[in-house]
């Protein structure tokens, strides 16, 4: 029957079919053809070579030139190895793998960096931690060191306006030290004249002139001054830890003095503040029940601070904001004005034997120096501090020297602190850490309370999504299908 032509020239049965079918690359003749191929295929052995009787027979079979595509099977046929695998096939999958390949190393080298980039990250923000508790740790140590320095000083040397004068003849060197700085890390260096000229902007558009420097640099040199020696008065009738916890109120008298004064913005968790800073201040004084050394020593922290609270408001209203360079030559330019006009003072207080010391080689020069160096130090803290980090960590540096004098005279003095004065430090401490809540304290606490809902929502949204897909797929595995109730 294979051998008999049909009438519409069809050989086959199964030419037929194919030609019904449309199978691609049909042509008459084929499936004799491709039985013919495949009778040679099946007689090469493999691995070995085929006669080429086969492949002229092959040829002969393929008149049309459509016999190409038809002979697609006899050549992957013949393309195969002697294991029987598809060479062509092979390639693919060789370059399948190759793709694979190399999306799998780019996966891996943007994983890598992604991680470097992290690593690089946590690095800088410890960094970040460890130099801003270092500038914390550094202001709150200085002034501990500053005070107990003072302590040890009066136990030989009582002349307090003479250690005032004397420190703050210090304050002549904060200049060249910021220019030493800053020729050690700018790269446009300028000189010491066209610098000093640049930061004396700070005195007007017209620099330093004589006029400005003793109408500027006399009250500030003044409210200065009274600040360093009602400090050091107090340090004479109380102990560090009390001087240094009453003078933590000048923050509560900064606020009240720009509500005042500046018409700065109302803020009601400052005004309780205010009202623990006098409740503790109150305290304080009662812890000796108002009278002796006690009640004089409140009212000289008391006026220290106040002092330097009136001292930082005038510096606001009248000079504004300053950078490093410009604080530094203010600085610098009222130890300047110290040395020249208050120099005065000294003199007349040891001539009238209010301040008297005899011998010269009598006085302590090396516990001068050092509560000087340790004062200059807690300047230039402050002052490089407020630019180099946030103004809320000098704040917090200065509060942390309460329990720091504590400590010492806890363990070194054997100071015993009654359950008032105790009560008081902590009232006033809690004070100064409301001061520092930033102006829009309530509106960032109600922001972030409803991100957190909000996140929680989110959250709760996805459970719920979660879960019901878990009871999903129970359901189903389980032959069973759950239909939500409407």
């Amino acid at each position: 029957m294979d051998g008999k032509a049909a009438p519409n020239g069809v050989a086959t049965i199964e030419d037929r079919i194919l030609r019904i079918t449309g199978y691609y690359g049909y042509y008459p003749g084929y499936s004799s053809q491709k039985s013919a191929s495949r009778s040679s295929v099946i007689q090469c052995k493999p691995g070995g070579n085929c006669p080429s009787r086969h492949r002229g027979m092959t040829r002969q079979l393929s008149p049309l030139s459509v016999a190409e595509d038809s002979a697609a099977p006899i050549l992957e046929l013949q393309n195969r190895s002697p294991s029987g695998i598809c060479r062509h096939s092979r390639v693919e999958r060789q370059s399948r793998s190759g793709e694979e390949g190399t999306q799998t190393h780019t996966e891996s080298s943007g994983q890598e960096t992604e991680g470097q980039t992290r690593c690089q990250s946590c690095t800088s923000t410890f960094l970040k931690l460890i130099w801003r508790f270092l500038i914390i740790l550094s202001v709150s140590s200085s002034w501990v060191g500053t005070t107990q320095f003072v302590k040890i000083t009066f136990e030989t040397f009582d002349c307090p306006f003479f250690m005032t004068w004397f420190s703050t003849n210090w304050n002549i060197m904060i200049f060249p030290i910021y220019y030493s700085g800053h020729l050690a890390t700018a790269q446009e260096k300028q000189s010491p004249i066209k610098k000093f000229r640049e930061c004396s902007r700070i005195f007007g558009e017209d620099g330093l002139t004589l006029k400005l420097f003793l109408k500027r640099t006399a009250p500030f040199s003044i409210l200065w001054t009274l600040t360093n020696y009602l400090y050091l008065l107090a340090l004479k009738k109380l102990t560090a830890t009390d001087v240094s916890a009453l003078f933590c109120c000048n923050k509560a008298f900064v606020f009240l003095l720009s509500w005042i004064v500046l018409k700065d913005r109302f803020m009601g968790a400052r005004i309780v503040a205010a009202i623990m800073a006098i409740t503790g201040i109150v305290m304080m004084a009662y812890a000796d029940g108002f009278q002796g050394d006690s009640i004089i020593g409140v009212a000289y922290a008391v006026g220290s601070a106040s002092t330097s609270a009136l001292y930082k408001v005038l510096f606001k209203m009248f000079l504004g904001s300053a950078n490093f360079g410009e604080a530094a030559h203010f600085v610098s330019t009222l130890g300047f004005f110290n040395f020249i006009f208050i120099s005065i003072t000294p003199i007349i207080l040891y001539f009238t034997k209010v301040e008297y010391w005899y011998p010269f080689s009598a006085v302590p020069w090396g516990y001068l120096c050092g509560v000087a160096g340790l004062w200059l130090a807690f300047n230039i803290l402050v002052n490089v501090g407020v630019v180099l980090t946030y103004p809320i960590l000098i704040s917090i540096g200065t509060v942390l020297s309460v329990p720091g004098n504590a400590a010492v005279d806890l363990l070194k003095h054997k100071m015993i602190f009654s359950v008032v004065r105790l009560g008081a430090t902590i009232i006033i401490c809690i004070g100064f850490l409301l001061m520092l809540l930033p102006e829009e304290w309530d509106e960032i606490t109600l922001r972030f309370i409803n991100s957190l809902k909000e996140k929680k929502s989110e959250d709760h949204s996805e459970d719920i999504t979660e879960s019901s897909v878990h009871t999903r797929s129970r359901s189903r595995a389980n032959g069973t299908v759950s239909i939500p109730l409407a």
